[in-house]
């Protein structure tokens, strides 16, 4: 006599009874799924394959589980209670033929995981009073075959796309189909089973024809809306049938296996296509970090140059690092939530703000009238702190409501009914293009005579590129608190800021009073890449004025999906071009114009065309060149800063017209672009002389030290031998020009105090974001100053230590903030 595998559903306790036979084994307690895993592995070795086609599924799956950090507190049980419509073991379940024990107070009943067991999102066939006690997995039997699938955005700790649950049942001693069921998650609001494909291939040969029948049949039955939750239809759709098509090719390998000798087998896996049947494993990780050798004869107490720790490595890596919003409450504080438009572009027509005045905690409603200074705010002046008359993008601050807590300040903020009248928007580069609703001027770059370089071309290429758009993502969102001192108007602004200057700019002119007024405090940020250079202010001056209107510090921490919907993001750029070449692949000429997505509002977005048209030719030596530069007005949050500041964008596209180039005179990629590279002592397009120029001399040993040429004939003769599975290799030159375009920001000050027991303070005009710039700076002072690293410290960049401080970006932050403490 045999058991069925019982598993329990809750994953918490550890195993404590365990009844085995040859046949079988039985769980008869919850145990954790690492504890699942050993033993299902242990249970299935001594047993034919046959017999454990779905635990090794099953297994698989609890392989995966048992890695994450939430191995101890993951239920198998959970997504068959919750009905998770992707779950991946759902349609493992369903597929095998799994049975379910259910409990109640009156009653214990067993029901079978089929199609008729999830009723609709979220809800089973289960009573509201009903407890599942276990889920008995069948084993395998002969001639049955099992494999179940997952594809998610990444491979680690992730919920699934599409996930499929496959099984066969072929009649003895051949490859004709006695039974096959497909389940999958991911393609309906439940877990579906695809009952008409299933129907029509039962007693069918497995073989090709049956292969095209199988894709024609899931193709129409699993279909989806344009509109489906989720998203990516058609690639979800695509991905039914690429599940099917690798369970087919692992089914045709094993018959080939265990029907050797039959004459009637399907031919066999060709060696091309074998590579669908694997399974990813993945490598043993590893990592290795070099240091530059300190040269022979340096002071011991020269720590430049050195390889130490960040310094504040332990305070983060243990939870210690105190960040904006870990600064204790001050007494009386109160939180500010933002009301923000959920349209494009619409006129205010009305603004009921009684549902937020009848809210929990209400303190005060905060509109434009509410502003003691200037309304007017941005890098250009071309901004509204709140908007008055017209929204122009979805997420533009229209108020703000000062409650006792944050909860209370969201629901009150979230009371507020705003009436609209719509008006057309501008969303695309193309809608701007179409509409000439750019920011003006037009930046130009010319050198050399264009008409003349296209003459001298044997070939002349046209072409386009859209680059998207990126969310900065820093960990830490925009986060600010504002405390008035009650007398002359001064205010202390502590702010998760990359500029300080600005932040104390903006607020001094909204509150009506003088810089000197309000100090501005960073200690530290989770992160900017730009994002916290300008788009910061936008939160703080909000603040400032609630702080001042109440007379009591205000704090506010962005959500993270507010924080994504107001703050902008790296421009997406759109570069088309025209280029004239020799057959060698020499480069004569290139005409290109860039189209950049600005958003609402200037910002920085004439610095970033400005920089992608410094790098509209990445690494090469073009004699004849000529670049347009276009900041498209459209109504999107205001883009900004993002690390590379327009300089990938501009290389970005440098680098689709070098690949067009390669293309079409035949030539291999790296050899076109090593013959264009600059040298040394050539002057680029804006006229700066290239010295101490390594490119070539990097290039040469990059690809030496990589064995680039061995490993391409490698990948080449592998894809020849793979069908499905791909590889590929390619060296890029790239060339970033570092420091600000407008001049004047390039420079930096520091206060250094120096105290009797010899410790000394630092402070600089930089503001660390995790990139280290405060651990680089001890180490220039410690040079500086003779001393140990050990005896410095700095506390926090402030406005009151270090004024008119350049905004901590441009790649030079240790440069220009290093040479003034030197």
């Amino acid at each position: 006599m045999s058991y069925p595998l019982i598993i329990a559903p809750s994953g918490i306790a550890e195993l404590n009874a365990v009844e085995r036979t040859a046949e079988g084994i039985r769980f008869g307690a919850a145990c954790s799924l690492a504890t699942l895993g050993n033993v299902l592995q242990k249970a299935v070795s001594d047993l034919p394959p046959y017999r454990t086609e779905v635990f090794r599924a099953v297994l698989e799956q609890l392989r995966w589980f048992a890695g994450q950090q939430i191995r101890n507190v993951a239920a198998i049980g959970g997504n068959i209670m919750t009905a998770s419509p992707i779950s991946d073991l759902n349609p493992v379940f369903m597929a095998s033929g799994s049975t379910l024990v259910v409990v109640s107070q009156e009653k214990e009943r067993t029901l079978r995981m089929d199609e008729n067991f999830f009723t609709g999102y979220r809800k089973t066939v289960l009573e509201p009073h009903e407890i599942l006690l276990s889920v008995e997995i069948p084993y395998s039997k002969e001639h049955e075959y099992f494999s179940a699938y997952k594809q998610a955005s990444r491979r680690e700790d992730d919920i699934a796309i599409v996930t499929s649950g496959m099984k066969v049942v072929f009649q003895p001693d051949s490859h004709q189909l006695e039974e096959i069921k497909l389940s999958y998650g991911g393609m309906a609001p439940v877990t579906v089973m695809a009952k008409d494909t299933c129907a029509a291939l039962v007693g069918r040969e497995w073989n090709e024809h049956l292969l095209q029948d199988a894709c024609r049949l899931l193709a129409k039955e699993m279909s989806l809306s344009p509109s489906a939750p989720g998203g990516m239809v058609e690639f979800r759709r695509t991905l039914t049938l690429s599940f099917f098509f690798k369970f087919y090719l692992t089914v045709l390998k094993k018959l080939e296996t265990d029907l050797r000798g039959n004459n009637n087998f399907p031919n066999a896996v060709l060696p091309e296509y074998e590579s669908a049947t694997e399974l990813f494993h993945k490598p043993p990780t590893s990592g290795v970090q070099l240091f530059q050798e300190v040269p022979a004869g340096q002071d011991p107490d020269d720590f430049v140059g050195r390889p130490i720790m960040h310094l504040s490595a332990m305070k983060q890596a243990t939870g210690e690092a105190v960040y904006c919003d870990d600064i204790p409450h001050y007494e009386n504080e109160l939180y500010l939530a933002l009301i923000t438009s959920t349209k494009a572009h619409a006129k205010i027509i009305s603004i009921d703000k009684s549902g937020a005045a009848a809210a929990s905690g209400f303190v005060c409603f905060l509109s434009a009238n509410d502003i003691p200074g200037s309304n007017v705010t941005g890098i250009r002046h071309d901004e509204l702190i709140f908007a008055e008359h017209t929204v122009t993008c979805v997420g533009h601050i229209i108020a703000a409501v000062v409650a006792d807590t944050q909860e209370h300040a969201q629901d009150a903020a979230n009371a507020v009914k705003i009436t609209y009248e719509e008006l057309e928007p501008i969303v695309t580069i193309q809608d701007a293009i179409d509409k000439q609703s750019f920011f003006l001027p037009i930046k130009k770059i010319e050198n050399g005579s264009i008409e003349k370089g296209f003459q001298e071309a044997d070939h002349t290429l046209e072409g386009e590129i859209y680059i998207g758009g990126q969310e900065h993502f820093y960990l830490e969102t925009n986060c600010c608190i504002a405390v008035p001192k009650g007398e002359d108007g001064e205010m202390e602004l502590f702010a998760s800021t990359q500029n300080t200057t600005e932040t104390q700019n903006f607020a001094a002119r909204a509150l009506g009073v003088p810089a000197n007024r309000i100090v501005v405090r960073v200690k530290r940020m989770g992160g900017g890449f730009g994002g916290k250079e300008s788009r910061s202010t936008i939160l703080s001056t909000a603040v400032a004025v609630a702080a001042y209107r109440t007379g009591r510090p205000v704090r506010c921490m962005l959500d993270r999906d507010v924080d994504m919907l107001i703050t902008g993001g790296r421009h997406p750029f759109l570069g088309r071009y025209k280029i004239g070449f020799k057959k060698t692949g020499q480069i004569t000429a290139l005409e290109v114009s860039y189209y950049s997505n600005a958003g609402n509002s200037c910002d920085l977005s004439h610095g970033i065309i400005d920089r992608a048209l410094f790098h509209m030719d990445n690494s090469y030596k073009i004699p004849n060149i000529k670049g347009a530069g276009y900041v498209c007005k459209t109504n999107l949050p205001s883009n900004t800063a993002f690390r590379g500041f327009g300089g990938p964008q501009g290389m970005m596209v440098a680098e689709a017209w070098m690949s067009d180039v390669a293309e079409a005179c035949r030539l291999p990629p790296e050899h076109v672009r090593r013959l264009n590279m600059y040298q040394e002592g050539d002057l680029t397009h804006f006229n700066q002389k290239l010295e101490a120029f390594s490119l070539r001399r990097c290039w040469d040993q990059c690809l030496r030290s990589s064995r680039y040429q061995e490993r391409k004939i490698a990948i080449a003769t592998f894809n020849k031998q793979h069908r499905w599975k791909k590889r590929g290799i390619a060296v890029i030159p790239t060339k970033f020009g570092i420091s600000y375009t407008l001049f004047f920001l390039n420079q930096a000050g520091a206060l250094v105090h120096v105290y009797t027991d010899g410790s000394v303070l630092l402070t600089h005009g930089g503001t660390e974001m995790g990139q280290g710039l405060h651990t680089k700076m001890i180490q220039v002072a410690s040079k500086a100053l003779g001393i140990p690293t050990s005896k410095i410290h700095i506390s926090e960049t402030s406005t009151n230590t270090v004024p008119n401080a350049s905004p901590t970006a441009a790649s030079v932050s240790s440069d220009l903030n290093g040479m003034a403490i030197y």
